[in-house]
């Protein structure tokens, strides 16, 4: 029994010590520093709550939550919406083309934020400049150039990332939905809308809330697709919260002050997660 103790801590220690060094000293060390005037050479003096108090004053900062907020809402709708309509469309008796449709779907998933921004700039800028061009139509023009077509560009962006992850999800879910079931809702009169909303849906309510949850938490930490699309512009209106904290760490140097909105932001994802687990975790009991 000794033994077997010995070799399950001795296999366990190199994963302890790994999580000690990368996250749990680090974290401290932000904790610690979001107390401090910290420039990340030397900590110059030791402010207390100073940096805290400042971030509701931060008219920035505050805006970037508000519209990260925006952006999660309008994401996590549309990622979850796209999401289940495409497994609900690859899901069907379609042979090889189903297969084909699934990869085509996830193959946006594999690509990286940087270059997925790159390439929907040179959409919304060129191809879109084009479209107006040939059309007339001046809703295509300046897409980037102006605030709330910037933030459907990153929406768009986003969904189109996701949405193929989260389909893989419903569709694991969808599969295992019994036959039976449905057929006994075709029998009893069910349409298509009452088979899927009272039989379907019920069943897959477990693959919402892990849906829910992913496209939720990956919202808010956007990052690489909102620098490579827009740079928070034009004039700061498209800066999300984690651009933001980044912007004051390694270009305003005030990484104390930059950990301190890390902090609450980290409190903000934290809350928000827990609510909607404990929301649809009882909502599936329900179903």
């Amino acid at each position: 029994m000794n033994f077997s103790k010995r070799t399950y801590w001795l296999f366990l220690f190199p994963t302890l010590l790994a999580l000690l060094l990368v996250l749990i000293i680090p974290f401290g060390q932000g904790i610690y520093y979001s107390f401090t005037q910290y420039n990340g050479f030397e900590v110059s003096a030791f402010v207390g709550l100073d940096n805290y108090k400042n971030l509701f004053s931060d008219d920035q900062f505050v805006y970037s939550l508000w519209f990260t907020a925006g952006f999660s809402i309008a994401s996590v709708i549309g990622i979850n919406v796209i999401g289940l309509s495409l497994a609900m469309l690859v899901t069907q008796k379609l042979g090889r083309i189903s297969t084909l449709f699934r990869t085509v779907y996830f193959m946006p998933n594999l690509i990286g934020g940087i270059i997925l921004g790159f390439i929907w700039q040179f959409i919304f800028l060129k191809a879109f400049t084009g479209i107006a061009d040939l059309t007339g139509l001046d809703i295509f023009r300046g897409w980037l150039s102006d605030t709330e077509t910037g933030f459907w560009g990153l929406v768009i962006l986003f969904v189109w990332q996701m949405s193929g992850y989260i389909m893989v999800i419903y569709v694991s879910f969808l599969n295992n939905v019994p036959k039976e079931l449905m057929e006994a809702a075709t029998i009893d009169g069910a349409n298509i809308w009452q088979s899927f909303w009272k039989v379907k849906f019920p069943m897959i309510a477990p693959a919402f809330t892990i849906s829910l949850f992913l496209t939720l938490s990956n919202a808010f930490k956007v990052y690489d697709q909102n620098m490579a699309l827009t740079s928070g512009g034009p004039f700061g209106s498209t800066e999300m919260v984690t651009m933001n904290i980044y912007n004051t760490a390694f270009k305003v140097q005030e990484m104390g002050y930059a950990q301190a909105k890390a902090i609450l932001f980290l409190i903000i994802i934290t809350f928000i997660s827990v609510l909607q687990l404990y929301i649809t975790r009882k909502r599936e009991t329900e179903l």
